[in-house]
């Protein structure tokens, strides 16, 4: 473990939209949460696209910019790594970074296979360094305080989880194809977005149990071949060429919890004029709550009040009464924080607290066993849809 007297060594390999925000949220880990971590040396930012690492490294303060994820396994001189690219690659840079002795945060989702995702589940456990998954909606304080009241009983035994993750990405037509558009089924809509909105189900409500009448649908089967790099889900120059978009558009699945409550729960990239729209609804026979992340400043809360002529949802705007917000804002007062950068700044604080020994860390980051068993709920839907919509098990949660 890298101890309180040396600066910490960080680099991030990928400079697109998610690589600038772990870049972003490294530069400002230590104007959050109070003392205790050591001085932060941003080393490296590396992209096999020389401009676009140049940039990110001049936007975000890293001293240079590599031009390959193996230029940053072989520096001896960096301690943790971001792994924020495409998802065939997770594996081998985390098993190059783990035997170089580096601590690695990937992004989700996990690998881009069940059996990379089983070796890298493997390979953490016997890791001697820390590892860690990028689920960032865990650090929204709105999400936070909703898991807080249903883990103090507050809703009530829970009858109903409705998730949705609509994102209009994928509308156009002339987005090119992208290494997002390849890889089978549970690698399109389910794998970018559709991870996010499962782990924050089981964070909230507990484990999946099995899922069932799974649809994956593809809206747009072929898509421009691109003339150059394809940056984020950024329009790029196209050619007359077409190739084949290999995974879902679109998905919706039922699922049952351990618990006995239910779950609905859908996805889309090509869902028309919502940018980001993450949002659930988790009801109890005492109470229910409510977020939507284009407005992540607030959500509705709603409990059996006593007195009947005020009984009804209420607007809980974020303040100091939320997790993460007294000590993650600069101005610590109502109505002012919910970013989606700041969510990133958290998550890096929270990974190299636990490098550092950091006495009272946040709560730690998801593991690379917990992305596994997403994937493997990923992977009970597309076994769902592909028997027509069977009930489906998920292995146990350990």
């Amino acid at each position: 473990m890298t101890t309180s007297a040396k600066p910490l060594s960080v680099a991030v390999i990928g400079a697109g939209m998610a690589g600038r925000s772990h870049a972003a949220g490294y530069r400002n880990v230590n104007t959050v949460f109070g003392a205790g971590l050591p001085p932060v040396r941003l080393a490296a930012i590396a992209d096999a696209n020389p401009e676009l690492g140049e940039d990110a490294a001049r936007r975000y303060g890293f001293e240079r910019a590599l031009p390959s994820w193996e230029a940053v396994v072989e520096d001896p001189t960096i301690d943790a790594v971001s792994i924020v690219v495409g998802n065939a690659l997770h594996r081998p840079i985390a098993e190059a970074l783990v035997a170089a002795g580096k601590h690695v945060l990937c992004e989700k989702p996990l690998a881009g296979s069940l059996e990379d995702a089983r070796a890298m589940a493997e390979l953490e456990r016997t890791a001697d360094v820390v590892t860690a998954v990028g689920y960032t909606f865990r650090r929204s304080p709105a999400i936070a305080a909703i898991r807080d009241h249903v883990q103090r009983g507050e809703l009530g035994d829970l009858t109903l989880f409705s998730g949705r993750y609509w994102c209009d990405y994928a509308t156009d037509p002339n987005v090119p194809l992208s290494w997002r558009y390849k890889g089978g089924p549970g690698s399109g809509a389910l794998g970018d977005i559709g991870a996010h909105v499962i782990d924050a189900a089981e964070y909230i409500a507990g484990p999946i149990a099995a899922v069932s009448g799974a649809s994956l649908s593809t809206q747009i089967p072929k898509r421009p071949l691109p003339l150059g790099a394809v940056v984020g889900h950024n329009a790029a120059p196209v050619s007359d060429e077409f190739g084949e978009v290999e995974n879902e558009d679109t998905a919706s699945f039922t699922a049952r919890f351990e618990s006995g409550l239910v779950g609905t729960f859908s996805v889309s990239r090509t869902a028309f004029g919502l940018p980001n729209g993450l949002s659930f609804d988790v009801l109890g026979l005492g109470g229910r709550a409510a977020f939507d992340q284009h407005r992540p400043a607030e959500y509705l809360f709603d409990d059996a009040q006593p007195e009947a002529r005020t009984r009804g949802a209420r607007q809980i705007i974020a303040g100091p009464q939320l997790p993460y917000f007294a000590g993650g804002y600069p101005m610590e007062a109502p109505g002012v924080g919910g970013g989606n950068a700041e969510m990133f700044t958290f998550q890096a604080r929270a990974f190299l607290d636990r490098i550092a020994g950091v006495a009272h860390p946040l709560p730690a980051c998801a593991t690379f066993a917990d992305a596994l068993r997403t994937m493997e709920i990923i992977q009970a839907v597309v076994d769902s849809s592909l028997g027509g919509g069977a009930a489906t098990p998920v292995p146990p949660a350990v």
